[in-house]
């Protein structure tokens, strides 16, 4: 038996091995084809070049490493079947799970390292990647602006005609657009025979000095009539200097969820500590809000009414007929300043509290993400084999046709429910476990069927009603033919 399973050990790993790095360089592809704008043209050394990707591959492992599971299980259990080894096993007597054994040890260690490497690894190159893409710039700031092209910098859209120096800091034709406060077309427009960038690792902020150039600022007349004239303002300057926040530069849209959040940065020690520190947060923010809008109203603490030795005054129905007109004004006048203030401030408080709300959710979500790519692998395992062994076809047709579908349903259903539970739609736990709830049923069902030899899926009792029906109208409609 040791000698089978040394056999279904070494098939195992050499086509997972050989599926994981085809998949790997496919998703490393991607990860270039992402990020392909920070990357060309922008006079990035080799060096830098393999730090960026080295920081953004473990963040790729989630993926890879579950669908390297399912479709090597598919391929190897399926050319176990194909070839008709899976016969000769079940003749001496092997079943399935007895074949699966020691399979089954090599996933749980695979588990133990996923469940580490999500863990601790994972944290640490989304650390280094976010910090090491906001530092990028501060390194070699020339590698904002790329020569002959407006680039998207900051609060600016900058163009140069060359760059040239040591580190290309030395710009010259420099045309600078600078964008709009508000929604509207750019009407501040500086040109400048040449400039040079400056920057300081301690600092987050570059300097952009410019000689010689030109100011053009385009003004709207406050009379419609004197718009048609175009009117500007047009300067001339020496030298100038912009700043520009380099904490602007390489933040794309997908990127500012990930900067602003740094729960995919933490462990499980640090994300409990954090999960706790944030829901004492939330807490407070409730039991203060309460008592200060409890005060605002007018409602206290004890409901126990005060004894006074003052008579009560017998008031009217109707309090307002004790004031005049005017004064009845003032006081609606006033009472619907005070509901109206009460509600902004309850709904502002609304949104603060579902944003923090929200950032727990994240974190919680984060948490249980470590604990799903362990579980993952077992699971796509226990889906791949029996599944390669119904099918009972190997290689690189079929297989990959259901590993793609499986997956994607996988990680469609994944996505789906952290999406729901960081809204708040769904419970964070309910929402990181929905794929492997919904997946787990399908790993029961294959490998039941594949250990009684059932199939996939019987077909006859699909086709028998069918047929039956279709004999029956042929009986009714069609009675001398039938006889014949």
């Amino acid at each position: 038996m040791k000698i089978l399973d040394k056999y279904l050990l070494k098939t195992f790993l050499i086509t997972f091995t050989t599926v994981f790095v085809i998949l790997f360089f496919i998703f490393i592809l991607q990860t270039v084809w992402l990020f392909i704008s920070e990357l060309a043209g922008k006079d990035l050394d080799l060096i830098l070049v393999v730090k960026f990707l080295l920081f953004s591959m473990p963040r790729i492992i989630p993926l890879v490493l579950p669908l390297s599971v399912l479709l090597a299980s598919i391929m190897t259990f399926g050319n176990l079947a194909e070839n008709y080894e899976f016969a000769a096993m079940k003749s001496s007597g092997i079943s399935l799970q007895r074949a699966m054994r020691g399979l089954i040890v090599f996933i749980f260690v695979l588990s133990i390292v996923a469940f580490w490497f999500a863990n601790n690894v994972i944290p640490y190159a989304e650390y280094k990647f976010i910090n090491f893409r906001k530092n990028i710039a501060q390194a070699k700031p020339a590698m904002a602006i790329a020569e002959g092209q407006f680039n998207d910098v900051g609060f600016y859209n900058i163009k140069v005609n060359k760059k040239s120096g040591e580190n290309g800091n030395i710009l010259t034709g420099v045309t600078i657009h600078e964008k709009p406060t508000n929604t509207g077309e750019n009407k501040t427009v500086i040109k400048a025979k040449d400039g040079e960038l400056m920057s300081n690792e301690k600092s987050s902020i570059l300097k952009l000095v410019l000689n010689d150039g030109y100011y053009y600022q385009d003004v709207t007349p406050k009379k419609y009539e004197d718009r048609a004239k175009l009117p500007f303002i047009k300067s001339a300057f020496k030298k100038q200097i912009i700043n520009i926040d380099l904490s602007e530069l390489n933040k794309t849209a997908d990127d500012k969820e990930n900067i602003s959040n740094t729960n995919g940065m933490l462990n499980i020690n640090e994300l409990r500590y954090t999960l706790d520190s944030l829901n004492k947060n939330l807490d407070n923010e409730i039991i203060s809000f309460s008592e200060n809008i409890n005060q605002r109203v007018g409602i206290t603490k004890s409901s126990v009414p005060v004894k006074t030795n003052k008579k009560k005054k017998n008031l009217p129905n109707n309090l307002l007929s004790l004031y005049t007109n005017k004064e009845k004004a003032d006081v609606i006048r006033m009472a619907s300043s005070n509901v109206t203030s009460n509600i902004y401030s309850i709904e502002s408080t609304q949104n603060d509290l579902k944003e923090k709300q929200r950032d727990i959710n994240q974190h919680l979500t984060a948490l249980y993400e470590k604990f799903v790519i362990a579980f993952a692998c077992f699971l796509m395992f226990f889906i791949g084999a029996p599944l390669g062994a119904i099918i009972r076809k190997g290689g690189l047709g079929l297989p990959i046709v259901f590993a793609v579908l499986i997956f994607i349903t996988f990680h469609f259903i994944n996505t789906f429910g952290k999406r729901l539970s960081q809204e708040g739609a769904m419970n964070p736990f309910l929402g990181s476990w929905m794929s492997s709830f919904i997946l787990s049923p399908l790993a029961v069902l294959l490998t039941y069927r594949a250990t009684n030899d059932n199939g996939l899926i019987n077909f006859d009792a699909i086709t028998t009603p069918i047929s039956q029906l279709f004999q029956k109208i042929s009986e009714r409609f069609f009675p001398a033919q039938n006889q014949k």
